[in-house]
């Protein structure tokens, strides 16, 4: 199973490299072409450059970044959240709902609508829905995977949950300085972070499909598995980036 996991990925991704723009940045692009609408205005820019992903997404996949790292340096916790963590969890979701149909409105003139959306809205709702995201993601994984995963949660109280946010928080809101210095490493993390999530979940699939639940013991273990997963998430987004440079004839966002 590894070895033929490894070469599906390689292939798939061999492929995806080949058709996707040049450059490090390019290729990020081309990873948030096939999940954002990547609108210029409300993306950040690298002096005149826009980076892959929208304020909103880019916050998405940076606190979701942030969270499985907060996660993983507890160890294999694998409880959930208690009801009132996840209740909070799912204020921050109903205001990303609020202000992603309030920013909608606007793409229609004299649409009315609630408030000015702006890119520090878009960001920083995002960032919360990411940190959600991750804080559900990573049970399942550790769940699914692990014979000795712990039963208790990463998130045991307010405390933790307080510092996750904050720090998903601060370290998305390092893109609204727009230095490049800033702005680069973290329009990348985002970027990989759309491949980790699809990857993992896909990884779980296959170790679903083959009855390998709670079966390892390192990551190593999982390789094949790994491989496959994050092979079909390639092969997902090369579809999404082929039909929609089929359709739109440009690897550029959508303009309105």
């Amino acid at each position: 199973m590894g070895l033929i996991g490894i070469l599906v990925f390689s292939g798939l991704l061999a492929v995806w490299l080949y058709l996707t723009p040049q450059g490090l940045l390019g290729k990020a692009d081309a990873i948030g072409y096939a999940v954002c609408h990547r609108i210029s205005s409300r993306s950040f820019h690298l002096g005149e450059r826009q980076i892959p992903l929208c304020a909103r997404c880019s916050g998405m996949y940076t606190g979701a970044f942030i969270g499985f790292l907060f996660q993983a340096l507890k160890g294999r916790r694998g409880g959930f959240p208690k009801k009132r963590f996840l209740a909070a969890l799912g204020v921050l979701l109903a205001l990303f709902g609020v202000d992603g149909v309030n920013s909608y409105l606007h793409l229609f003139p004299n649409f009315p609508s609630l408030y000015e959306p702006n890119n520090v809205f878009r960001l920083l709702t995002g960032t919360g829905v990411g940190v959600g995201m991750s804080v559900v993601l990573m049970p399942i994984i550790h769940q699914s995977l692990w014979v000795d995963w712990n039963p208790e949660p990463a998130i045991g109280g307010w405390r933790d949950l307080v510092i996750l946010l904050v720090s998903a928080w601060g370290v998305s809101a390092l893109m609204l300085t727009e230095n490049p210095l800033l702005l680069y490493p973290l329009a990348l993390i985002s970027a990989a972070t759309v491949i980790l999530i699809l990857g993992l979940i896909y990884t779980i699939i296959w170790v679903m499909v083959f009855k390998k639940e709670n079966a390892f013991s390192r990551w190593i273990d999982v390789t094949g598995y790994l491989g496959l997963g994050f092979g079909l998430a390639v092969f997902q987004i090369l579809a999404i980036d082929l039909a929609r440079l089929l359709f739109t004839g440009t690897w550029n966002g959508f303009n309105f």
